[in-house]
């Protein structure tokens, strides 16, 4: 008999802690119908080798944070389910602060931390030696310490969870590697093994570092790259117990805790290297590298002497494995856009083990409700692009990404590796006008611009105001006062055609947007629970032409919606991002310019607020749409790249008499923030509804049809909700706000900041965050209470609005 069956319900390939985790919560759901299958045995690839750290603490993601809690729980609780041991010990976990930098990024997760649940503690060098007295910490700041963090045994963790799902029906099969696909209409069928298909509604590929290839055989896009991965373990240390606390010094490129009576020593260097970039090796399950001594010497050099005992005892083991890592550190979870059903969770970057549990969860809960209810915008595989998993991309980025690990995360630190693969038709200009560009979902934008004979660079990375500061401050102010030209061809840009095209834009919108010929619309596109897919805005163009513009961090996600909702109809979609250059000109002077530039009549009456007309432009026809989303007077143009530099060169010399200043995405920030103008995937995401991200004004509940129609429908006939995203402002100028700054009322945590920036208008740090209340969120609330922000360690006063702090009344968009 044979030992596969013909068909489930779901597939899983790759029996790590991931897929293992996937497999017990689709059965912890009750779907049953599941199948893992696994090339070898389980563990095999990167789990087996795992260093099994448990801790909670660290990260300024809800989400990450939530997976991590929810994972130490599973582990400890699994043992009574199954009979099997995890292995868990919480003895504890201390991250140290050798510098500044560091001790503000700790203090900043740490209040972070305690407001989702995480008792972190902040303690001094002295304290530190008490906990772990092998530590030499005399040059230490300060560290945080969380008792009930831990290690678990990675291979225990997952042979319980493995356990789990075959006591709920999952069927686990050994030794069966996957060798293809089976496909339909867009569809996932099904797995081809050496013994048979499988047919299936749903296929997972979680196989860790083959991930890459196994999606290749069905033509999706998973850019991840496996990399040399190190830790020592030390011989028998008489000092060492079991008790000993986890520590973490990412200031000596190491973590130290107890193994086997020695310690390991567990390595993040600055700089990898990364293993086998053509293709992972098919048989390649246990094994090890070679390890390079003399690159890894100085890295391990100084780990060591962290904890000096280590360098006077002998190497018992110095283990090399490779491990799977993402172009920007985050996971790759989530129904791959190319075909559906088929998912993907993988590139763990190292935190396989400490998530393994809250990601299964996830990836399952989306698989069975058709949507996650923790925040998926940051780990959505739809996130990526296709070029990224080229070699040479993936082989200079790895070195990177990795090495990210262990940096202080100061606030917008731009990746600096495999630069400069797509560029808009104005760089050689802007280059020239002194800007700085950061990597914008593989764009180079302008970040800021450097006034003539100053070099466009960062000179130190901080916490507080940077070389820049200036620069941005005056970019801002011209945007309010004068008029300025913003890069934003990396936007997303979809042409959307056919005689349906207007019905199935209506299907997905919540807004009305199929109106009248030259009208931009701005709508939000909802799941069936009424939380948001998509903030963006569509333009009619004529009865059958559709003008749909999105975020570059939500491109292939609005992509593919739109792919999948045309696929049935008579509507075609076409990805115009590259084709069309954007220029944005913006503020009280932008008519002005404009009307110096063409033949249009640009007067308020023939180019109202909304307007989208196709205008001359020296030699081009432009697509130019009258919308701002930065507070003032403004315009769109999209130009097609073969006339953007001619329409540019026309637009910079007619600038010259009316001050036009280049600007970027600072002031785009710092300006939109003040406007409180949402930016889906930062402030508000796909655990929002569009009541409480302050969105209802776009929800024309009067249509008769719309995803999501009926869920609206009840939320606002149940009334002011009691979870509201605000506007902050802190009432000092000097304190900088960032992201995940704990809000308090009345002293008591709130909410905390999702996204921030300074407003040189308003006067002060000013940012987005969602109250979570136990009444309706109104203004009558936010005023009966005194306001303030956690910004590492310091409390705040800071005033909160439901309103736009910068013109509430919107007289500044429509003179």
């Amino acid at each position: 008999m044979s030992r596969i069956p013909d068909r489930a319900q779901v597939v899983v390939v790759g029996g790590g802690v991931v897929g293992t985790s996937i497999a017990y919560h689709l059965a912890k759901l009750g779907w049953t119908d599941v199948v893992l299958v696994e090339r070898d045995k389980l563990t095999s690839g990167t789990t087996w080798h795992a260093a099994g750290l448990m801790v909670t603490f660290g990260s300024m993601s809800e989400t990450s944070t939530r997976w991590r809690q929810y994972s130490r729980d599973l582990y400890r609780d699994l043992e009574a389910e199954t009979g099997l041991a995890t292995g868990l010990k919480q003895v504890g976990f201390i991250e140290v602060a050798a510098d500044e930098g560091r001790l503000e990024e700790y203090r900043r997760v740490a209040a972070f931390n305690r407001l989702l649940g995480v008792d972190v503690q902040e303690i001094s060098p002295r304290e530190i030696h008490e906990l772990f007295p092998l530590a030499q910490t005399e040059d230490l700041l300060a560290g945080f310490y969380v008792a009930d963090d831990g290690r678990v045994n990675p291979v225990d963790v997952t042979m319980s969870l493995a356990k789990g799902a075959r006591q709920r029906g999952v069927k686990i099969i050994e030794g069966l590697p996957v060798t293809g696909f089976l496909t339909a209409h867009g569809q996932v069928q099904g797995v081809r093994t050496a013994e048979g298909d499988i047919e299936a509604e749903y296929v997972v590929n979680s196989a860790g570092m083959w991930a890459r290839q196994l999606g290749e055989l069905a033509g999706v896009n998973i850019p991840l790259q496996a990399a040399e991965h190190y830790y020592l373990i030390t011989e028998p240390i008489a000092e060492v117990h079991g008790d000993l606390p986890v520590l973490e010094d990412p200031s000596s490129y190491g973590y130290y805790r107890e193994e086997g009576a020695g310690l390991m020593v567990g390595l993040f260097e600055t700089e990898c290297a990364p293993w086998n970039v053509g293709r992972i090796p098919d048989g390649f399950s246990f094994g090890e590298l070679p390890p390079d001594w003399e690159r890894m010497g100085p890295y391990l050099e100084k780990a060591m002497r962290r904890v000096p005992i280590t360098l006077d005892r002998g190497v018992k083991k110095f283990f090399c494995g490779p491990e799977s890592f993402t172009p920007d550190l985050a996971p790759i979870i989530g129904e791959a856009p190319e075909l559906r059903n088929y998912f993907v969770a993988a590139g763990l970057n190292s935190i396989g083990i400490l998530t393994g549990g809250g990601l299964g969860r996830a990836v399952a809960q989306w698989i069975v409700d058709g949507r996650p209810d923790w925040d998926v915008t940051g780990v959505n595989i739809d996130r990526l692009h296709p070029y990224q998993r080229n070699p040479e991309y993936r082989a200079t980025r790895t070195v990177e990404s990795l090495g990210m690990v262990y940096q202080t995360h100061y606030p917008g630190r731009s990746m600096q590796t495999a630069r400069g693969a797509k560029v808009s038709p104005f760089h050689s200009r802007l280059a020239a006008k002194g800007a700085y560009f950061k990597d914008v979902s593989g764009w180079e934008s302008p970040d800021w611009y450097a006034p003539p004979g100053v070099e466009p660079v960062v000179e130190e990375l901080s916490w507080g105001r940077q070389n820049w500061f200036p620069y941005w401050e005056a970019e801002h102010k011209a945007a309010r006062e004068g008029v300025i030209l913003m890069d934003m061809s990396f936007m997303a840009k979809f042409l959307v055609q056919g005689r349906d095209a207007g019905a199935v834009l209506e299907e997905l919108s919540a807004n009305r947007v199929s109106t009248e010929d030259g009208l931009l619309t701005y709508t939000q596109w909802l799941n069936e629970g009424a939380t948001l897919e998509a903030d963006l805005t569509v333009t009619r163009l004529a009865e059958d032409r559709f003008w749909v513009v999105a975020s570059d961090t939500a491109h292939r996600h609005v992509l593919t919606r739109l792919q999948r909702f045309c696929s049935d109809s008579h509507a075609f979609v076409t990805d115009v991002t590259g084709a069309y250059a954007q220029i944005n000109i913006q503020g009280p002077l932008s008519r002005a310019l404009l009307a110096d530039v063409t033949s249009a009549d640009m007067s308020n009456e023939a180019f109202p607020y909304r307007a989208a007309q196709e205008i001359d432009l020296g030699f081009a026809r432009v697509l130019c749409i009258r919308i701002t989303y930065l507070g003032e007077l403004g315009y769109e143009l999209y130009i097609p790249a073969e006339q953007a530099l001619h329409v540019y060169d026309r637009l910079v010399a007619a600038g010259e008499r009316h001050g036009l200043v280049h600007a970027g995405l600072k002031a785009l920030s710092s300006l939109r923030m003040e406007k409180g103008y949402r930016d889906y995937g930062h402030d508000i995401d796909n655990t929002d509804n569009v009541y409480e991200a302050g969105l209802g004004f776009a929800v024309a509940l009067d249509k008769p049809s719309f995803v999501g129609r009926s869920a609206a429908l009840a939320l606002k006939e149940a009334g002011t909700p009691h979870r509201r995203l605000v506007q902050v402002l802190l009432s000092d100028p000097k304190p900088l706000l960032f992201h995940g700054e704990v809000l308090r009322r009345d002293g008591v945590p709130v909410g905390y900041v999702r996204a921030a920036s300074y407003g040189f208008t308003v006067g002060g740090a000013v940012g987005l965050a969602m109250v979570e209340a136990d009444r309706p969120v109104t203004a009558a609330y936010l005023d009966d209470a005194e306001w303030s922000v956690e910004i590492a360690g310091s409390i705040q006063p800071a005033r909160v609005s439901l309103r736009p702090l910068y013109d509430p009344t919107h007289t500044r968009i429509r003179p």
